[in-house]
């Protein structure tokens, strides 16, 4: 019941966020709308209380994490903008093998995200049982498994670990 109801607050705080709006029409849709979202989503929260307990992982992710993402986001946006205006530029597709020690699902989804958000690259498969996940990348710099994870999921798998992975000694 505490989760659904950090839940509804979290997704009608990001109602009112968005429609940047407090009249009473607003109000009451958003919190119509807040109650479904989080009837249909509650249950995704369910193995992952452990969350909710740990403050310091926000910081990592809102201080860590989204800076990060936001700028890999751009250096790629700007890598495959220059490799379509200049066709000189040789591109390499290939899809790579990436290792992970994440074990968490939405550890896994993070990184998966993460990788497919950033242009040039698309996470294709995720390997759950042996820890790997398959990334096309438009410019395959370094085939090696070792390589290839050091830049790809290098950037994002630390900070997503501190985020989501419990910690041996207190969990």
């Amino acid at each position: 019941m505490k989760a659904k109801l950090v839940l509804f607050v979290v997704v009608f705080l990001v109602w009112l966020g968005l429609s940047w709006s407090v009249d009473v029409q607003h109000l009451v849709v958003g919190a119509v709308v807040s109650l479904l979202v989080t009837a249909a989503a509650a249950g995704m929260f369910r193995r992952t209380p452990r969350l909710l307990k740990r403050p310091g992982r926000y910081f990592y992710f809102l201080f860590g994490y989204v800076p990060l993402f936001i700028w890999e986001v751009v250096k790629a946006n700007f890598d495959v903008a220059y490799r379509v205006l200049n066709p000189v530029l040789p591109i390499r597709p290939g899809i790579v093998k990436v290792k992970t020690d994440l074990k968490s699902d939405l550890a896994l989804t993070f990184l998966a995200n993460s990788i497919t958000l950033t242009p040039g690259t698309m996470t294709v498969d995720v390997d759950r049982e042996n820890g790997f996940l398959y990334v096309h990348w438009i410019n395959v710099k370094d085939p090696d498994i070792e390589g290839a994870t050091r830049l790809v999921a290098g950037r994002f798998e630390p900070l997503l670990r501190k985020i989501f992975e419990p910690e041996e000694e207190s969990e």
